[in-house]
């Protein structure tokens, strides 16, 4: 089971904005205020890649560079 992650918390561990932090993974920049602010919880597959972004973000920042 993937556990919850604080994505705020993870965002600022990072040093990023809201928007800065969507455009670099992929989100939505509303998804990630509605996740931020409690209204909505990422789904199952949205919280694997915030895990990873959270433990690994160089994983998932190189992701993209090694596919093209």
């Amino acid at each position: 089971e993937v556990p919850a992650i604080d994505v705020r918390a993870a965002r600022k561990r990072l040093g990023l904005t809201q928007a800065a932090f969507a455009a670099k993974f992929g989100f939505q920049p509303a998804t990630l205020r509605n996740w931020e602010q409690g209204r909505t919880r990422p789904d199952g597959p949205a919280r694997v890649l915030l895990a990873v972004i959270d433990r690994r973000p160089e994983a998932v920042e190189d992701a993209p560079r090694k596919v093209s």
